[in-house]
């Protein structure tokens, strides 16, 4: 069994998050803009793997957002994704993000357990109770209006998956949502369990999150207002005798000068950005999903054509430092990592950034982590 690095290592995680959709996290049209091929996955993958990143968050996606770019509208699956990368890597962490209303509890409990073989402990769930009512249109599903109804199916929906991770006997199931009969769970995750994020914005969310989650995922919009949050959602968890760790999600522009960054953020998340697809975004999550704080959407419009709303780390290698240096203050526990296009742009990062988080003693060195 192989070291998990979201269990362990560094003081302060990195990932990449939603390389298998079209665009990644940028809603731009500029022609460089990431190509969520396979072979673009791979490569990325191994690279990430090689420089010691910690982990890779997929987005499940099952229709695009329209505008020019139909932004997202190109999705691999994540389960088959991450089996590919796990049997394609050595160290790194992979999540399969899976939707509780698309996706059968028991299927889902046996197919993690498959790509934890095949990761030698190294797969990770994300669990998404669901929020995007035109995904739901979709598949012919319904998008319940309220948020204890969505959370109470999702928890059963864990129960059942915990369940069967952790019962070595034949058992039947009779709930709310959920009817089974003589079910086991064979094989398991080589730990018994996996590591589980959970993204959440409502009260009903977060205390699932709190309830379930090793991790929860939520946007770092002003990093005081963060600091608060980050305390009040980690007393909630050791209210329930639990520890979680808070992750949030950036977007890098990394240049020799502020101002060749500075400049190319203005080129692809101004000049080029797709402000239909975008906009369409903002609308869907003031509608249905309490991800962002609301009162603070209107103030971000201009983060999500640069990186879906993530935390904006633009500038210099020392710049792009401090930024990731003050969220590891503010109490994040790690942060995912989006570009416009990951490939090309990861080597400067890792050859510029890394460094220095290595210095500043939140990142393990690169050297020390390939000797392991």
């Amino acid at each position: 069994m192989t070291a998990n690095p979201m269990l362990e290592g560094n003081a302060f995680k990195l990932g990449t998050f939603s390389t298998n959709c079209s665009s990644g996290m940028s809603v731009t049209k500029v022609p460089e803009r990431w190509v969520n091929s396979w072979e673009n996955n791979l490569r990325l993958g191994r690279m990430l793997d090689d420089a010691g990143i910690d982990f890779m968050l997929p987005i499940a996606r099952w229709i695009g957002y329209g505008g020019e770019t139909d932004f997202h509208g190109g999705v691999l699956e994540t389960m088959t994704w991450a089996a590919g990368l796990l049997a394609s890597t050595r160290n790194i962490a992979v999540f399969a993000t899976i939707h509780t209303t698309a996706n059968h509890p028991v299927v889902v409990a046996k197919q993690i357990a498959t790509i934890d073989q095949i990761g030698r402990g190294r797969a990770g769930l994300n669990i998404v109770a669901g929020w995007n009512k035109p995904e739901y249109e979709a598949l012919g599903l319904t998008l319940p209006d309220d948020h204890e109804t969505r959370y109470g199916y999702a928890q059963e929906w864990f129960d059942i998956v915990r369940k069967l991770w952790t019962s070595e006997d034949y058992f039947d199931w009779q709930g709310e949502n959920w009817t089974l009969r003589h079910v086991k769970g064979d094989p398991r995750p080589l730990r018994g369990s996996v590591p589980i994020i959970n993204a959440a914005g409502s009260p009903q969310g977060r205390d699932f999150a709190t309830r379930n989650a090793d991790f929860l995922f939520t946007p770092a919009i002003d990093l005081d207002r963060s600091g608060g949050e980050i305390a009040e959602l980690k007393d909630q968890a050791r209210g329930k005798g639990r520890s979680v760790d808070v992750l949030t999600f950036s977007h890098v522009i990394c240049r020799p000068t502020e101002k060749e960054a500075r400049d190319y953020l203005r080129h692809t998340a101004d000049e080029n950005a797709d402000w239909e697809a975008v906009d369409n975004l903002i609308r869907l999550q003031f509608a249905h999903a309490h991800s962002f704080p609301h009162d603070l959407m209107k103030l971000i419009r201009d983060r999500f054509a640069a990186g879906h709303g993530g935390f904006p780390l633009i500038g210099t290698p020392e710049q792009v430092a401090e930024g990731i240096l003050s969220l590891h203050r503010a109490g994040f526990a790690g942060t995912t990592l989006s570009f416009i296009d990951y490939a090309e742009e990861f080597p400067y990062f890792r050859d510029n950034v890394l460094p220095l988080l290595e210095q500043a003693g939140i990142r393990n060195p690169r050297m020390a982590q390939a000797a392991e």
